[in-house]
């Protein structure tokens, strides 16, 4: 019955996209409206994420980010760090200064339950939900803007958002030929070079752009070195009513672990900079690293769409996409017991089953592709989309091991010790609407229905000790979801604006869920009720909003602040719990070259009648009790970020502070397991001018925590009980991601 809903639902969408299509040459000549060359392209750009994207008079809580305003910070940082401030974002950094493998957090909610496209298509992985943008160096220079979205947001292809969406549009149509150069160098050998080509308009009608990419570091933690590489290559053709587009980009990075963190006390005995990871002592009794310690992975990604102006106010959007990725991570493993790496076990001399240091390599290989669709009509008073998307996903984990320190173990030509499958499929339509009642007063709906199926079958990586083997994965799970969305817009008067929604959202389960927890247990899937209302003031030289949220979740997957093996957060289902807040922002252009923004979140996380189960004796012994209400792990109570900025004659300079609230590392606010307040001020500041053989030269500096602030911005938490003196004492671990003190990058850019 699964089985045919998923056909049905395809075939509708198929059906409905080939009668579009059909009926477009018609179409085509009826078509008046846009004569205009350069205007016709302009619209059929916005086609490509209208139907992801919330306009002016969508009543949800959103900012857009520019191209100009990407570009004054992208001069090295990933792409979550040049969001960093904007409302209700927290950021992470491994590298400890923004390069490498970073992450982001919405409203406390983290990447997993961020939906993330790159013009209209799902970018999140599959089996994970996450987005890793280190496997995307530098996509931020290919970019035309970013919308992030808070809340549930409007229905987007993909895994459902639970903190937020972040839309992605690639840069596009250009009406010159142009050469940019760019490159930036600063602390920790961190640099930055990209190099950018457009033809402009060729007959008419045709564009080619491209860009390279390379980016590394030494990164602040010890060792935490990053190399990444990337391209992006675009073509399209542009009609007077059509626009086809073919784009492709690959990352490559090679990142060496930071993720074991490290707690306070080693930070005072090794230094803020301590890394664990590779850490292991040789046959001489010294400490050792080992140098391949390394993630290793590259990501190619291929999008081909089509745009038609359809007659009548319609058009129509249609795009089929394939990601291939490919990749492994070696460690070095101290003390482990053989057979559980399908390596042949003897007793030593003691009597005791030999362990033996190893280095292991755990690989994956995936591929995602699928294809989106949406329908589009701008009316007078109306405005639709009825739009969707099917996707596949088949994802292969395996692992070897590539050496064995005890050399009596010889290791069998092509072992694998593990390997399992996941595949998933992910289908999804929804129609939405916006219609003017009166002059001033709009309502929205949207509805979405969504269908998942996903299986795991094969051996995991975990050792099942009950069995005496690899724990065996057969996981088969499906998911219908029905997503409504409502909300109303009250344009009270030109400069006045009133918003409210109520949006339903659910979510399945990641691959984590399934596989870190106890496999005969599955977690359930999350039920999201999200109420919001806002007011916006808009001026010229003015603007001042707020934006209330209630949360409202049955069975969030929550971080608990553990972390598996391999550095991932640990989370579960807890039965009741909210996220509720006030979010407020401004801008004020105060002299015409001076501009001050400034946003804040104020915020309450709770967990319902939280039961806390930890450990005594190892695993061996379980301890369950029910603590009451608790903050949910990694949720500040505050969030506050300013920008000072100036910009004149060619001159470019901002001040900008972003200051966080203490936030719990579980969920039990253990008061010895928290990440501390932390203040981060950054000053940037540019000059660009024209020579006469270059457009634009541009040359600047920025410096990151100007006032060399210690902090610590993710962490994980850990208790556990042992038995002294016949009672329970109760023990807490942790480890904190140390963040560079102050720091710089000096860049430079030509556009020919």
């Amino acid at each position: 019955m699964k089985k045919v809903k998923v056909v049905m639902l395809f075939r509708v969408m198929i059906l409905g996209t080939l009668f579009i299509t059909s009926n477009s040459t018609s179409a085509l000549y009826a078509q008046t409206a846009y004569t205009n060359f350069a205007d016709s392209i302009l619209n059929l750009k916005e086609v490509t994420v209208v139907s992801t994207r919330a306009g002016k008079k969508t009543p949800i809580a959103f900012t857009t980010v520019s191209t100009k305003e990407l570009h004054e910070n992208n001069v090295g940082q990933d792409i979550p760090y040049l969001l960093g401030m904007q409302p209700s974002m927290l950021t992470t950094s491994d590298a400890g200064m923004g390069v490498g493998y970073t992450s982001m957090r919405i409203r406390g909610t983290d990447d997993s339950r961020i939906n993330i496209s790159v013009n209209g298509v799902p970018m999140n992985d599959a089996e994970s939900n996450k987005v890793y943008f280190v496997n995307m160096p530098d996509l931020a220079s290919s970019l035309e803007d970013i919308q992030v979205q808070r809340g549930a947001g409007t229905s987007a292809n993909g895994g459902g958002a639970f903190g937020g969406s972040v839309n992605m549009r690639t840069s596009g149509y250009n009406k010159t030929a142009g050469v940019g150069v760019e490159s930036s160098y600063g602390s920790f050998n961190t640099h930055k070079e990209t190099v950018k080509v457009n033809t402009g308009l060729l007959n008419n009608h045709w564009s080619i752009n491209g860009r390279y990419s390379n980016i590394g570091t030494d990164g602040y933690i010890d060792r935490a070195s990053v190399k990444l590489n990337s391209y992006m290559l675009q073509s399209a053709y542009y009609g007077k009513n059509t626009v086809i587009r073919f784009l492709t980009f690959n990352g490559w990075e090679k990142t060496y672990h930071a993720w074991n963190y490290a707690s306070k006390e080693e930070m005072q005995e090794y230094g803020r900079t301590y890394n664990s990871c590779g850490k292991y002592t040789d046959d001489n009794g010294y400490t050792q690293y080992y140098k391949d310690q390394t993630d290793n992975y590259n990501q190619q990604n291929y999008q081909l769409s089509i745009s038609q102006q359809l007659m009548n106010g319609w058009n129509l959007h249609a795009a089929a996409f394939y990601t291939h990725g490919k990749g492994y991570y070696e460690e070095y493993k101290i003390g482990r017991k053989l057979n559980e790496y399908g390596l042949t076990s003897y007793i030593g001399e003691d009597g005791e089953l030999v362990k033996s240091d190893l280095v292991r390599r755990k690989k994956m290989a995936n591929d995602f592709g699928g294809s989106v669709f949406s329908l589009n009509y701008r009316g007078e008073d109306l405005h639709f989309t009825l739009g969707g998307g099917l996707n596949r996903y088949v994802g292969d984990h395996f692992g070897k091991v590539v050496s064995v320190r005890d050399k009596n173990i010889t290791i069998p030509e092509g072992l694998e010790y593990y390997r399992n499958q996941g595949r998933k499929s992910d289908a999804n339509i929804y129609g939405k609407a916006e219609y003017q009642l009166i002059k001033t007063f709009n309502i929205y709906t949207d509805l979405q229905y969504r269908y998942i199926d996903y299986k795991v079958q094969g051996a995991n990586d975990n050792w099942d000790w009950n069995s005496g083997a690899m724990q065996n994965l057969d996981i088969h799970d499906s998911f219908n979801f029905f997503n409504p969305k409502f909300g109303i817009n009250w344009q009270a008067t030109l400069n006045n604006r009133f918003y409210a929604s109520f949006a339903i959202a659910q979510k399945e389960p990641t691959r984590n869920n399934y596989t870190d927890g106890f496999i005969t247990k599955y977690p359930k899937s999350e039920l999201l009720r999200d109420y919001e209302a806002g007011y916006e003031y808009r001026s010229n030289t003015l603007f001042l909003g707020a934006n209330f949220y209630f949360m409202d979740y049955k069975d969030q997957l929550v971080l608990t602040g553990e972390l598996n093996e391999i550095g991932e957060p640990v989370a579960e289902n807890v039965s009741d719990s909210y996220r509720t807040g006030i979010e407020f922002m401004g801008k004020w252009k105060f002299a015409r070259q001076w501009t001050f923004n400034a946003n804040a979140t104020i915020s309450k996380n709770r967990i319902k009648d939280y039961q806390e189960t930890l450990y005594e004796d190892g695993w061996e012994n379980p301890i369950s009790e029910k603590i009451g209400d608790m903050d949910i792990a990694f949720s500040p109570d505050f969030t506050g970020n300013a920008r000072l900025s100036y910009e004149n004659k060619g001159w470019f300079a901002s001040l900008s502070n972003q200051y966080v609230s203490k936030q719990y590392l579980t969920n039990s606010e253990q008061e010895d397991l928290t990440i501390d307040p932390y203040n981060v001020m950054n000053f940037n500041l540019n000059y660009s001018f024209k020579l006469n053989f270059v457009k634009k030269v541009t040359v600047g500096f920025t410096v990151y925590n100007l006032l060399d602030q210690e902090y610590e911005n993710n962490g994980w938490g850990d208790s556990y009980y042992e038995v002294e003196d016949g009672k329970d004492v109760r023990y807490n671990e942790n480890g904190l991601s140390a963040q560079a003190g102050i720091h710089f990058m000096g860049h430079l850019a030509f556009k020919f």
